[in-house]
């Protein structure tokens, strides 16, 4: 049992296809089944049932996959803690996060970085909070930025680094009177974040507390689609007070205050890299309010 032969088996339970593994590894399709043939040989079970031209793990493969992604992890770390010796910040720096971090929050963080340490090449990957998670726990990312959860579980570990105060808004041409109850709202059309998404969480337990029903029209995961949405007048929503314009009117909802945080989530299991050390020194370097990591 090689590594190759683990990330091909990884890569197509990720994929659900030879083909694009294949893609991803940059080898033919019958190289790939040919890794595949000799670990299901050496493992002495199918790891894939092939229907069609469908591809799911069988028992056995379900049973693999973890264990092989955490030693895929383990190698890497031992590849970064190798290379760090020297304590030179350089290589690849994975990092997910969020649209909205990456818009609102991000851009004096990275410019200052790529400034100070240009041997470090930055791979963003722009997820749902709740997807970046997933990713720094499988150890497909170093970090992530994101809505941090209301709970997160070991071996994952969250720092709040920007307190982010939410407002209930609408079009400023709406009908809807300034000074408003949560009552009156919940019976007019909302455009909301998803329902899977950590903010959609937050909003709905708020109403359910009160004991309301939302009456969502429309959601969707990204907060500049709802602001538009909303600015042309086909609903109110919650959104950042960071992402109020003179397109918006705020509403004064009676007794409720609504907040989220946002920051840092890693792998307590996982080596921090050099590159990651330094990523999350200047994060606190040039986000003042930030709590320390």
């Amino acid at each position: 049992m090689d590594i190759d032969t683990l990330r091909a088996f990884v890569i197509i339970s990720e994929c659900g296809s030879f083909s694009l593994a294949a893609e991803k590894l940059f080898i033919t399709q019958p190289a790939v089944s040919k890794r595949i043939n000799a670990l299901e040989s050496l493992l002495d079970t199918r790891l894939f049932d092939r229907i069609g031209k469908q591809v799911q793990l069988t028992e056995g493969g379900q049973i693999l996959l973890p264990k092989a992604q955490r030693i895929l992890a383990d190698i890497q770390d031992a590849a970064t803690a190798v290379k760090d010796l020297s304590g030179e910040v350089r290589g690849d720096l994975h990092v997910a996060t969020s649209h909205h971090i990456g818009l609102h929050k991000l851009p004096p963080v990275l410019r200052d970085f790529a400034e100070r340490y240009p041997k470090v090449n930055l791979r963003f990957e722009f997820l749902d909070s709740e997807v970046a998670c997933e990713r720094v726990l499988q150890g497909k990312c170093e970090l992530a930025l994101v809505t941090l959860p209301p709970q997160i579980d070991a071996p994952l570990a969250a720092t709040a680094i920007w307190h982010d105060p939410l407002v209930f808004i609408t079009s400023r041409q709406s009908a809807i009177a300034a000074d408003c109850t949560l009552a009156e709202l919940s019976q007019t059309p909302a455009i909301l974040p998803d329902l899977n998404t950590y903010t959609g969480q937050l909003i709905h337990r708020f109403f359910n507390e009160q004991g309301l029903n939302l009456n969502i029209s429309m959601a969707t995961n990204f907060l500049e689609t709802i602001k538009m949405l909303c600015s042309v007048g086909l609903g109110w929503s919650v959104l950042p007070a960071s992402m109020l314009d003179e397109q918006l009117k705020v509403l004064n909802v009676q007794s409720s205050t609504l907040k989220r945080d946002l920051g840092l989530v890693r792998h307590t299991g996982r080596t921090l890299s050099n590159a990651g050390q330094a990523f999350i020194a200047r994060l606190n370097d040039t986000t003042p309010k930030a709590s320390k990591l």
